[in-house]
C-alpha cells in the first residue's frame, strides 16, 4: 500500500433520494493519507453522501472526481479499485469464517466464474497480519467480538487494495477497549498513505486522529476545514444545539487534544 497517491474532490454536491436533497452544497478535498472526520447528529445525510461517492446512488447535483477525472462514467468494477467501505452494521447469515470474509474482498478482480488465487489468498492472508489478527482466520465471523468483526471488514477492505476508505461510524456500539484498537487501526492505514473518511459521533474521535473536519447539519455543510480550525465550542454547540465546553487534556502525544463536556453552563 505505500507509495499510493490518490486525490477525491466532491464539488457542490446535493445528494437525497427520488430528486429530494437530504444534504446540498458539499465540497471538500481529500488526499493521500489524510482522515476527514464527518460529524453530524442522525439523519443528517451522511449515509446517504457515502452511498453517492461510492456511485451506489446518482448526486442531485454537482461533480465527484478522483484523481482529476469525473467517476460519473466509471463502471464499478473501477470504482471498487480506489474506494473500499467499512459500513456501520454488517451481519449475514451463512458460517462464513473470518478469512473467507476478508477474501471477499477480492471480488472486484475477479470475473463471473473464476475463484480466488492462491496470490488472492495470500494477500487476504496478509492483510489479516497487518491488523493482527490472523489467528481469527477459521473462527466464524458472526461469533467473534463486535471488535474483532470490525477488524475483519477492515481487513476486507485492505485486501481489496484500494486507496481510499469510507468508514461509517466504525466503532458503533464497540466497548472502549475495542474503540481504542479500531482508531489506532486508522491511524496506521492513513500513515501508509490510504485516505480515510470516517463518520463519527464522537467529537474527541475527531480530535485524536482527524486531518480534516466536515460538519453537517440540517441539509446543509455547517463547516469545512482542518480539524484544528473547526472544531470549536461554537460550531459543536451549532452542530449538536446543546450547551457545552471544551476542556484541554495536558498530553505530550496529543497537545491540542480536548474533551468535550456536554451541560456546562
Amino acid at each position: 500500500m505505500e507509495g499510493i497517491k490518490v486525490k477525491l474532490d466532491l464539488n457542490e454536491v446535493a445528494v437525497g433520494y427520488k430528486g429530494i436533497a437530504v444534504l446540498k452544497d458539499v465540497s471538500f478535498t481529500l488526499n493521500t493519507g489524510e482522515v476527514l472526520c464527518i460529524l453530524g447528529p442522525n439523519g443528517s445525510g451522511k449515509t446517504t453522501l457515502f452511498k453517492t461517492i461510492m456511485k451506489l446512488k446518482p448526486p442531485l447535483s454537482g461533480v465527484i472526481s478522483i484523481d482529476g477525472c469525473d467517476i460519473s462514467k466509471w463502471p464499478y468494477d473501477k470504482i471498487a479499485t480506489y474506494i473500499g467501505y467499512i459500513p456501520q452494521n454488517y451481519s449475514t447469515v451463512f458460517p462464513y469464517t473470518a478469512l473467507e470474509m476478508v477474501l471477499m474482498g477480492r471480488t472486484p478482480g475477479l470475473s463471473i466464474w473464476s475463484v480466488p488465487k492462491a496470490e488472492d489468498i495470500q494477500i487476504a492472508l496478509d492483510s489479516m497480519k497487518a491488523l493482527s489478527i490472523l489467528h481469527l482466520k477459521d473462527k466464524i465471523f458472526t461469533k467473534i467480538s463486535g471488535g474483532e468483526r470490525q477488524l475483519v471488514l477492515i481487513a476486507r477492505a485492505i485486501a481489496q487494495q484500494t486507496k481510499l476508505l469510507i468508514m461509517d461510524e466504525p466503532t458503533n456500539n464497540l466497548d472502549f477497549g475495542n474503540q481504542v484498537l479500531i482508531l489506532n487501526q486508522i491511524k496506521k492505514l492513513s500513515q501508509k498513505g490510504i485516505a480515510v473518511i470516517m463518520a463519527t459521533h464522537v467529537p474527541e474521535h475527531a480530535f485524536l486522529y482527524a486531518d480534516k473536519v466536515l460538519m453537517v447539519k440540517d441539509g446543509y455543510v455547517l463547516a469545512y476545514g482542518k480539524s484544528k480550525e473547526i472544531l470549536s465550542e461554537e460550531n459543536l454547540k451549532k452542530l449538536y444545539g446543546v450547551n457545552l465546553k471544551l476542556m484541554p487534556v495536558a498530553s505530550e502525544c496529543y497537545p491540542s487534544f480536548k474533551v468535550c463536556i456536554p451541560g456546562v453552563v
